[in-house]
C-alpha cells in the first residue's frame, strides 16, 4: 500500500506540544515548583583523582536556611549503576560529586558549599585512554582500567587470509574527540517524598529505567517510586546516567521538603555525559577492482570516570567495518578505558560516527590509489540486499540482531543504492568532482561523500495501550519518552492510522511510571519501530472490533466497510457512514480498549537503515577556515511517517555533527586533569551562521517487517557527516585529516607542511 492509501501517515500534522513550547506554557523540569521547595547544590572535586578522607559539614549545617546535607559517609549504600554509588569516597575527575546540600534559597545553598571542608588524599591520575591501558598506569578501579574486563572481539571469516589476498592494503590511525551534546536545557530534577512515596520529575530519556536505578540507589522498593518525564529541552541520548536524581531524593527525604537541583552550564559540560573520544587503527584490503577482501579494526574508547553506556558505544563503533561493504573477512577488537576525565555516555549515534569516519576515510584513499571514483567504488561494493557472505549462526526462529556479525541473512529492505544515486545526482557529483587541490585562488572548493549503515529500530520489549472513548477521543498510553524528536506526534499518527481515527482526536499519555506500561529508554532510534509496532497491533485490534460492531448496525458485511478519519463507511457509498462515537453507542459500549506487548524484530531478516551523504566545502588557505557550502543527505528509513519531522531530524543531525567534525573538543589538561573549556564560548558548538544549505532526500523504500513500513531515523543522520566533510576537504586542498575536529590551526599547520614538502 502506498502512502496515498493512508489517511494520516506520510503527511504533516500539527506537532503535539508545539504550541505550548512556542507560547512558553510548557513546563520543563526547571520550571516546576512545589510548596516549600528547597534548592540543591553539589560540592564538586577540584582534583582528578583522590580519596575523600573527611567532609566537615558543621559550618554549613549551622548556616540559616540550610536544611539537609549528604556526604559519602552518610549516603545510602546502593548503586545507580555498577560503578556509580550515590556518593563515593573516591573521586575520579575534576567535577566529580563529593557532597550535596539543600537550602531555602539557591544563594544560601551556594554559600553553604563554600563552608563544607573536604580533606583529600591525592592520587595519581591519567587522562589519556591508551595510556590508561598500560600496565603501569594509575588505576581508577580495583580491577583496572579496562572497563569491560576484557576486549570486545568480533570476527567473521579470516582477516589474515583476506589481507593476503588483497592487491592493496590501506591503513591508518584515526582520532575523534570527546564532545558535549550541549543541549539548550541543562539537567534538572525535582524530588518530593510523601508518606514514604517518592515522586521525581526529571530530565530523562526513560522513566521506567530511572525508577529501577533509583530503587537500586536508595535501596527502596520500586513500587514506592514514581518518575515523571516533563517536556525535554533536547536530549540527544545524554539526559540521564548521572547521580542527580538520587542526590535530590536523599536531600528531600532528609529535609522533609521537596528539593530541586538544576545544573549550571559549566556543570552540564563537566558532569553531564559526553561522546567517547576514540582512537581507531584500521586497515582495509582491496582487489584492483575495488572488491573489499578484509577489514581489520582495533579501537580504544575513552569512557572517562564511569562506565555509563560504554559497552553499547564500543559495540556500535564496530558495525561500519563489519557490515557496510560486502566482505567475507572482518575483525574488530575494541577496548573501553577508564580515565580521569568527565564520564562519557550515550550521545546520538553512540560509536557509529567514530567507526564510519575511519572506514569511509580509508575507502576514499583506496579509491584514489586504485584510480576508481569514490562514488563508483561504493556503488559496486556496498553491502547488498542479500546481506554478507557466510553462514547464519543465530538459531532458526530467534530474532536477528540489528547489529549482526554473521553472514547468510538478508536485509528486510535495502535502499542504499538509491541513496547513493539520488544523493550524487542532487550534488551533481560527476560534474563537480575535480582533481584534489585543483581549484584556483586561495579559497579552494571540493566535494566529498560517505555512506552509512545503522540499526533499523527494533529495541527492547515495548507496550502500548489504546482506548477509544464514547466521545470518539482516542487515548494513547505508552511509557516511552518524547526526547524532543517528536515521538508523541509520529506515534499518535500511527495510532490514528491503525485504528482509523482522526489524528486530532488522539491524546497521548507518555513517560509516567504511575500511569504508563513499562517501556525501554528512548534510545538507539527504536521508538518508531518498537513502540510503533505495539501501537499498530493494539490499534488494529480496535479497528477490527469497530468494523464488526458497525457491520451489525449497518447490516452489511464487514468486508465492504472501511475506516478513515474517524468514520466507518461503506466503500461503495462513503456517504453512508457512522462516526466512531456512534459505533460505540450503537454497540452499547462506553469504550474499546486494547493493549499490546511485543518483542520487536525479525527472525528472518536484518532490519537496518542506510544513507549516503555528500558535502561541498570551501577551504580558505589563508585562514584555515572550512565552510560547508552545500550538503545532501539521502536516507533509507523506510516509509516516512511525518515528512517535516523527518527533515528536521536529518537537518538537525547534520548540523549537530558539524561541531564533532570541525570545532568541538572537550579538552582536559594533562597535568591537572582540569577541563579547559566547559562553556559555549570555548567548546565552539556551531551556530546558525555555520549551518549550510542541507537538502534531504528519502529513498522510496517501504520495509515489509516494520510497522507501517517505517524504520529508524533519529540517529543515522549523525553518522556520515565527518567522513563526507573530511573527504571533501581532501578534494579541496589535497590533504587528508585523520584527527577531528579539523580546526583552522590544524589546516594551516598541514598546509605549511605541504608547502615545505613541495
Amino acid at each position: 500500500m502506498t502512502t496515498a492509501n493512508y489517511a494520516i501517515i506520510g503527511r504533516n500534522v500539527p506537532r503535539k506540544g508545539l504550541l505550548e513550547k512556542l507560547t512558553g506554557e510548557a513546563r520543563y523540569t526547571s520550571d516546576m515548583k512545589l510548596e516549600g521547595m528547597l534548592h540543591g547544590r553539589i560540592v564538586r572535586s577540584p582534583h582528578p583523582h583522590a580519596e575523600v578522607l573527611s567532609v566537615d559539614t558543621s559550618s554549613a549545617a549551622s548556616l540559616p536556611g540550610v536544611r539537609a546535607i549528604v556526604t559519602p559517609f552518610d549516603a545510602p549504600q546502593g548503586h545507580i549503576a555498577a560503578d556509580l554509588p550515590v556518593l563515593d569516597t573516591r573521586v575520579r575527575f575534576v567535577g566529580d560529586e563529593v557532597a550535596a546540600v539543600a537550602a531555602d534559597a539557591a544563594d544560601t545553598a551556594s554559600a553553604a558549599l563554600d563552608l563544607i571542608k573536604v580533606e583529600y588524599r591525592l592520587l595519581p591520575h591519567v587522562v589519556d585512554a591508551e595510556e590508561a591501558l598500560q600496565p603501569n598506569a594509575p588505576q581508577l578501579y580495583p580491577d583496572g582500567n579496562l572497563a569491560t574486563g576484557r576486549p570486545l572481539v568480533l570476527e567473521r571469516g579470516n582477516v589474515e587470509q583476506g589481507l593476503a589476498e588483497a592487491d592493496i592494503v590501506v591503513e591508518d590511525v584515526f582520532r575523534t574527540p570527546g564532545h558535549s551534546p550541549s543541549p539548550l536545557e541543562p539537567r534538572a530534577v525535582l524530588a518530593s517524598w510523601e508518606d514514604g512515596q517518592l515522586t521525581v520529575w526529571k530530565c530523562t530519556r526513560g522513566v521506567h529505567q530511572d525508577r529501577a536505578s533509583l530503587a537500586s540507589a536508595l535501596e527502596v522498593d520500586a513500587e514506592n517510586i514514581r518518575v515523571i518525564g516533563p517536556p525535554l529541552g533536547a536530549g540527544y541520548g545524554a539526559k540521564d546516567e548521572t547521580r542527580l536524581a538520587a542526590l535530590a531524593a536523599v536531600l528531600a527525604q532528609r529535609a522533609g521538603k521537596p528539593v530541586r537541583i538544576e545544573l549550571g552550564r559549566s556543570e552540564e559540560f563537566l558532569a553531564g555525559r559526553v561522546r567517547h573520544a576514540a582512537v581507531l587503527r584500521m586497515k582495509v584490503g582491496l582487489k584492483n577492482d575495488g572488491t573489499v577482501t578484509a577489514v581489520d579494526c582495533n579501537a580504544v574508547l575513552d569512557t572517562g570516570a564511569y562506565l555509563a553506556s560504554g559497552p553499547g558505544v564500543l559495540r556500535r563503533t564496530a558495525q561500519a567495518g563489519l557490515y557496510l561493504y560486502t566482505c567475507p573477512n572482518v575483525r574488530y577488537e575494541g577496548r573501553l578505558a577508564y580515565t580521569n576525565r568527565p564520564a562519557a555516555g550515550s550521545y546520538r549515534g553512540l560509536g557509529a560516527p567514530q567507526g564510519h569516519f575511519a572506514l569511509e576515510s580509508l575507502i576514499d584513499r583506496a579509491a584514489e590509489q586504485l584510480g576508481i571514483d569514490p562514488l563508483d567504488i561504493r556503488l559496486r561494493h556496498h553491502v547488498r540486499a542479500e546481506g554478507q557472505p557466510g553462514t547464519r549462526v543465530t538459531p532458526p526462529g530467534e530474532i536477528i540482531d540489528t547489529q549482526p556479525v554473521e553472514g547468510g541473512i538478508p536485509f528486510s529492505s535495502h535502499g542504499l543504492e538509491e541513496c547513493l544515486r539520488r544523493g550524487a545526482g542532487a550534488i551533481a557529483w560527476r560534474a563537480n568532482r575535480r582533481l584534489p587541490n585543483s581549484s584556483p585562488g586561495s579559497k579552494k572548493r571540493g566535494i566529498g561523500m560517505s555512506m552509512l549503515i545503522y540499526r533499523g529500530g527494533p529495541g527492547g520489549q515495548s507496550s502500548a495501550q489504546i482506548r477509544l472513548n464514547r466521545d470518539g477521543k482516542i487515548e494513547l498510553v505508552s511509557g516511552i519518552m518524547d526526547v524532543g524528536e517528536g515521538a508523541s506526534t509520529a506515534l499518535a499518527q500511527m495510532a490514528a492510522e491503525s485504528l482509523g481515527g482522526a489524528y486530532e482526536d488522539v491524546d497521548t499519555v507518555f513517560a509516567d511510571t504511575a500511569t504508563t506500561p513499562r517501556a525501554p529508554n528512548t534510545a538507539g532510534s527504536t521508538a518508531t519501530f518498537s513502540t510503533g509496532t505495539a501501537i499498530v497491533q493494539a490499534g488494529s485490534e480496535i479497528r477490527e472490533r469497530l468494523l464488526q460492531a458497525a457491520s451489525l448496525t449497518m447490516d452489511v458485511p464487514v468486508e465492504v466497510l472501511d475506516i478513515r478519519h474517524g468514520l466507518v463507511y461503506l466503500e461503495a457509498d462513503p456517504l453512508r457512514n457512522m462516526t466512531l462515537a456512534e459505533v460505540l453507542q450503537s454497540a452499547g459500549l462506553d469504550s474499546m480498549y486494547a493493549e499490546a506487548t511485543i518483542m520487536p524484530g525479525s527472525p528472518d531478516h536484518i532490519i537496518n537503515t542506510f544513507g549516503a551523504h555528500f558535502a561541498e566545502v570551501e577551504v580558505d588557505t589563508d585562514t584555515g577556515r572550512i565552510r560547508v557550502l552545500r550538503y545532501v543527505a539521502a536516507h533509507d528509513s523506510g516509509r516516512i511517517i511525518n515528512p517535516n519531522l523527518a527533515i528536521n531530524q536529518v537537518e538537525g543531525g547534520v548540523s549537530q555533527m558539524l561541531g564533532f567534525t570541525l570545532t568541538e573538543d572537550l579538552l582536559s589538561d594533562g597535568p591537572t586533569g582540569v577541563t579547559l573549556n566547559p562553556s559555549f564560548l570555548e567548546h565552539k558548538s556551531p551556530t546558525i551562521m555555520d549551518y549550510p544549505e542541507i537538502r534531504v532526500i528519502f529513498a522510496d523504500v517501504v520495509d515489509p517487517v516494520a510497522p507501517l513500513g517505517a524504520k529508524a531515523l533519529g540517529e543515522p543522520p549523525c553518522v556520515g557527516v565527518a567522513p563526507a566533510i573530511a573527504n571533501a576537504v581532501y578534494n579541496a586542498i589535497g590533504i587528508r585529516f585523520n584527527t577531528l575536529p579539523i580546526t583552522p590551526n590544524q589546516v594551516l599547520d598541514a598546509l605549511r607542511e605541504q608547502r615545505g614538502a613541495a
